[in-house]
């Protein structure tokens, strides 16, 4: 009876850790309980005092430091039982972490022992390592999977690389470089290289992390003057994975531990996967032998998605939806309209359709061109194209097989002179640029003469179908 007493303890002890880790999120953020909270595990209850254990030194003194009041506060919310918090380190002298059986068999009403979670107590040995790396990462996106990435033309080269690396077991790029801009997928590839790699290999230690945590883990480990510990953590690892590098940009100190242990991880033959949003050459803040190295092994860029990549995107995106809500039906050309007008970067454009969805689930409309363009006007006005007068001259130039000089220069032959009427006319249409400053972007031309070409072209609009159809389509291409 003692020992069924204690197990339902032990499994109210299990709730109310759910509970304090909601409350800590709303305390000190979601970032830092991922970070610092969530790889603790529960051990016991013991004389009024929680116990929890840390995957490492490094931690338990992080955690203690910073969080530990709060860590009280939540869980004397959840249990007024509790009076103190105590956290020890798996490789504390103490040996606490482990509670045996049968110990707390004889002690159920003083010692609630907890099992061990999941991934260790299915993996044990080498495994356990393992779990506890996973502990120390940070936490990983179950969407970022290899199988939810859309591949096209801007990222065929990345993925194909990240695709490599995480299905192969010898080092085949090291390191991989992938870099592009916000919102392009490169967090996405490397997600899905870390669950690759775990599901093929789940004996491999892999550690994901921003730079920033990197950095931080390191600012912390020197002000608790245990650099050893941290260096031990971090090359160790099978496989280093570092997000955004470039905020470790001009950070001398945290640099210099990044150098070495990039280098170290290189000469153990270990797999180092970096992201930024530059190429190596272009990360001036960085040290020089830092880029250098960063560029020994295979650099992928991800570029800015075109249409159809966007297009397929949604279409994925939609099929989710779908399969979630089998009444609400998203016509084609909606998805078309978006691919459109949301051209800055897939968060964005995943952000708009989860929009439209939500406001047609909540408040019950039918999702049509007129619903998504109310539901987005903010975001369709924030990535309305600002069209320059350069790229004006350069797609008119082109469409009529002309040189770009003479966008400016003073031949008056029909065959320029009509060109480049349309050009001004197109100038004055889609920028906010005056007249005069659109007369000197053309050979230093007086702004009556941008009047003259600008009426002149609205007259053989009316006049002219060639005329009219090459401006419709000037447009739209600059438009679009």
């Amino acid at each position: 009876m003692a020992q069924e007493s204690a197990l339902a303890r032990t499994s109210d002890l299990s709730t109310q850790w759910q509970g304090v880790l909601a409350r800590l999120k709303a305390e000190i953020g979601e970032a830092a309980v991922a970070s610092w909270i969530a790889p603790l595990s529960l051990i016991c209850l013991k004389d009024g005092a929680i116990v929890l254990g840390a995957p490492s030194a490094f931690m338990r003194d992080g955690v203690r430091e910073r969080f530990r009041e709060a860590i009280l506060r939540a869980w004397a919310s959840e249990n007024p039982r509790v009076r103190g918090v105590d956290i020890l380190a798996s490789n504390s002298a103490d040996g606490s972490v482990a509670v045996r059986p049968a110990a707390a068999a004889r002690n159920a009403e003083k010692v609630l022992p907890l099992s061990l979670p999941e991934t260790e107590s299915r993996t044990g040995g080498a495994g356990g390592a393992g779990a506890a790396m996973e502990r120390l990462s940070a936490p990983l996106d179950p969407r970022f999977t290899f199988e939810e990435f859309v591949v096209g033309k801007s990222n065929e080269l990345a993925h194909a690389a990240a695709r490599r690396v995480a299905e192969s077991s010898n080092v085949q790029f090291n390191p991989l470089f992938l870099y592009g801009g916000v919102g392009l997928g490169k967090t996405h590839l490397m997600h899905a290289i870390a669950w690759e790699i775990r599901r093929r290999t789940p004996e491999r230690k892999v550690l994901y992390l921003s730079a920033e945590q990197f950095m931080y883990r390191f600012i912390t480990a020197l002000r608790f003057k245990d650099t050893m510990s941290f260096k031990q953590e971090f090359r160790s690892v099978d496989v280093l994975m570092v997000d955004d590098l470039q905020y470790i940009a001009g950070k001398e100190s945290t640099q210099e531990e990044f150098f070495h242990t990039f280098n170290t991880l290189i000469d153990h033959n270990r797999q180092v996967i970096i992201s930024a949003d530059r190429s190596p050459s272009d990360l001036s803040e960085m040290e020089e032998r830092i880029r250098s190295r960063l560029g020994w092994g295979l650099v992928a860029d991800i570029d800015q998605t075109d249409y159809e990549l966007r297009l397929g995107i949604l279409q994925v995106k939609a099929e989710a939806v779908r399969r979630n809500f089998p009444d609400l039906s998203i016509a084609p050309a909606v998805l078309e309209f978006l691919a459109h007008r949301i051209t800055s970067n897939v968060r964005e454009l995943e952000g708009a359709l989860n929009r439209i969805v939500a406001f047609a689930t909540l408040v019950g409309r039918p999702i049509t061109l007129d619903m998504a363009e109310d539901v987005l006007r903010d975001l369709l006005r924030a990535n309305e194209r600002r069209v320059t007068i350069e790229e004006i001259q350069r797609r008119v130039a082109e469409h009529y097989n002309l040189r770009l000089a003479d966008m400016h220069s003073a031949r008056r032959a029909r065959a320029v002179a009509r060109p480049r009427q349309v050009a001004m006319y197109l100038a004055k249409a889609l920028t906010t640029r005056s007249l005069p400053e659109i007369g000197r972007k053309f050979g230093g031309r007086d702004h009556t003469t941008v009047i003259h070409a600008v009426r002149r072209v609205e007259e053989l609009l009316g006049s002219d179908p060639a005329i009219a159809e090459d401006v419709d389509l000037l447009k739209r291409m600059l438009e679009g």
